[in-house]
């Protein structure tokens, strides 16, 4: 690992959260940053995990599957916890193969309205100028 350290500012900046978000995944015990006084220090192992709860967040995971998830990263798992993580993650691609279905769908419909809307304007569009 890197002796990279980031301050909490930098940390929101870094991943592009909002300090209430980063004192949300602390105060749920996702993060774990070394405290002086008010100041928070982010080391390696911070910056990691919040890797991994941005990607999990991305992935669509709740909370409490990232945290699952960081169990199994930080611990190597147990062969039950890696087998749950499989079905787990088994789920969630189901989800996510649903929703880009769905999402092609709404492209198409939506790309077909746009397209039929300029084929009227064409149309309309000779009518127009000859009423010049």
């Amino acid at each position: 690992m890197t002796d990279k350290r980031l301050n909490f500012k930098e940390m929101c900046a870094e991943f592009d959260v909002t300090p209430r978000t980063l004192r949300y995944y602390e105060y749920i015990e996702l993060l774990h940053p070394e405290r002086e006084g008010r100041s928070r220090s982010y080391g390696a192992r911070e910056i990691a995990r919040m890797k991994l709860i941005m990607r999990g967040r991305k992935f669509g995971y709740s909370l409490e599957g990232i945290r699952q998830w960081l169990l199994i990263y930080e611990n190597e798992g147990t062969e039950a916890q890696m087998r749950a993580w499989v079905v787990s993650a088994d789920r969630q691609l189901g989800e996510l193969a649903e929703q880009r279905k769905q999402l092609e769908e709404a492209i198409e419909e939506l790309q077909k309205s746009r397209d039929d809307t300029e084929a009227a304007l064409a149309k309309c569009a000779p009518k127009r100028e000859s009423d010049h």
